[in-house]
């Protein structure tokens, strides 16, 4: 073979090895951002349970204070009307 031949055989193999490696880091990269966007989405899903726990709790406290002002106001109503 001529001295051209392996240059191109060469060149031929460092493409290779370069596209290769390319193909594996980039691939790295995007398995570790993946699995860094899923830690976020968990931590958000635990963030939503905790504040749709919350919300449920504030709702019936709310039912509560309504029941109670219902009853005040039915307790005036009905001394109202007596006096």
């Amino acid at each position: 073979m001529t001295a051209i031949d392996w240059n191109i055989i060469a060149s031929l193999v460092g493409t290779i090895i370069g596209s290769v490696t390319g193909i594996l880091v980039s691939n790295k990269l995007t398995t570790y951002r993946i699995e860094q966007l899923e830690k976020k989405l968990d931590r958000y899903a635990d963030n939503v349970d905790e504040m749709r726990e919350r919300l449920v709790k504030v709702e019936s406290s709310a039912s509560s204070a309504h029941k109670r002002l219902d009853d005040i106001t039915r307790q005036l109503n009905i001394t109202e009307r007596r006096g």
